[in-house]
């Protein structure tokens, strides 16, 4: 059998004046985008944040995915690289970066002229395909709660039935992910489960939560959840709405996205421009 693909995850990152940010490799003396290897059990998505940072020196967060890619290395393994857009947040001069073994050059590089210094053509495909996607989007993080008890073996009000110490795991990891998209409030029904699985994150994090009747299973209506979700997707910032199962497909009706399945602690983040959706992705804790 041979081995399982080595997996790894960057970032293509651009800002307001139409350009790339690249690396430079000394010991392979190329050109391409800031990326690196999954540390041990570390999810894709924290891993591209992590490796721009590490790499680059800027703080990033993530827009829409991008397609992946697979390349057998000199090694004889194969390798598959996440993308996604990005955008610095806070400073993106990288003026004071140090030249070390890994990478010795950063540079900002003007969008055509990035394509030709590029080394490998599968990296000339990825910036093209990033192009359309450059414009800054905000992030609305669509939340099923993690796993709770189940409904037979909890005999109170239904509203107050916790999460199961595995939803509370998922809980705990949701937080460098909605840390990856920059998400800046959090928005949940009332019910205690949901409130469980944003908590980490807003105590982490210091941003305010807000608790709606509007988004439980009890008093969820259409015009509550459009309501709520119009406006968010005005709100300017990235945000996370978090729900119950029975009450997703009106929600992702309210965004006029295609109904998709989400586990329990699994999201749909929907990337938003000027109130319209501009690409979507689902991702599990």
């Amino acid at each position: 059998m041979e081995p399982r693909d080595v997996r790894a995850a960057g970032a293509v990152v651009t800002r307001r004046r139409g350009e790339v940010l690249l690396v430079h490799r000394p010991k392979y003396d190329d050109w391409s985008f800031p990326k690196g290897k999954l540390d041990r059990g570390e999810h894709v998505v924290t891993a591209a944040v992590r490796e721009v940072a590490e790499e680059t020196g800027l703080d990033i967060r993530l827009g829409p995915a991008l397609s992946s890619q697979r390349y057998r290395q000199s090694n004889g393994r194969w390798k598959t690289v996440e993308y996604w857009t990005g955008r610095a947040l806070g400073s993106d001069d990288v003026s004071g970066y140090r030249p070390n073994d890994e990478i010795d050059a950063v540079e900002w590089v003007e969008w055509s002229a990035a394509m030709r210094r590029l080394t490998y053509d599968y990296d000339r495909a990825t910036l093209a395909e990033a192009r359309p996607l450059r414009r800054k989007t905000r992030a609305l993080v669509v939340l099923r709660h993690g796993k709770a008890r189940s409904r037979e073996a909890w005999k109170k009000d239904d509203r107050q039935r916790p999460l199961l110490q595995t939803g509370l795991a998922q809980a705990q990891h949701l937080v460098p992910l909605l840390a990856a998209f920059d998400v800046t409030s959090a928005h949940t029904s009332s019910s205690l489960r949901c409130v469980q699985t944003v908590t980490p994150y807003v105590d982490a994090t210091g941003w305010p939560v807000k608790l709606y009747d509007e988004l439980s299973e009890e008093d969820a209506t259409a015009d509550g959840v459009v309501d709520v979700v119009d406006a968010l997707l005005d709100a300017g910032e990235s945000t996370v709405l978090c729900t119950h199962r029975p009450v997703l497909p009106t929600v992702f009706d309210a965004l006029g996205v295609p109904e998709v399945k989400l586990e329990p602690g699994s999201m749909l983040v929907v990337h938003h421009r000027k109130g319209k959706v501009v690409a979507s992705e689902v991702l599990d804790a």
